[in-house]
């Protein structure tokens, strides 16, 4: 997977203030996207922009729910595709390939167990 040049400097969302400070958080959300295709089938753009979303705050005004950056899962969506883990759903969204079964099954099979 290769890393944008605007890892170290995006936001991963407009209600955020900051980029994140973990160097490896571009891995871990496409881990994490990977992983909610894995259990749940059909999920685009817009589904992970609501997934990953959080609270506004607005100062002096009430808290809003707001969306995620949508170029981010955008761009994180494309990689697994290059990568042949994900592919379109022709019902809308994305879906997981085979390949893309199996490699998260062999991942999930070398995680440790913590009883």
């Amino acid at each position: 997977m290769e890393l944008p040049h605007w890892t170290d400097i995006v936001k991963t969302a407009r209600f955020k203030e900051l980029a994140p400070y973990d160097p490896d958080w571009y891995y871990i959300r496409a881990a994490s996207m990977a992983r909610k295709i894995y259990l749940r089938n059909g999920i685009g753009v817009g589904g992970f922009q609501k997934i990953y979303g959080g609270r506004r705050r607005n100062g002096a005004a009430p808290p809003h729910f707001c969306k995620s950056s949508g170029a981010v899962a955008r761009h994180i969506l494309q990689q697994l595709k290059d990568m042949d883990i994900i592919d379109i759903d022709p019902k809308g969204g994305r879906m997981l390939t085979s390949q893309g079964r199996r490699d998260l099954d062999q991942v999930a099979g070398r995680v440790p167990v913590v009883a």
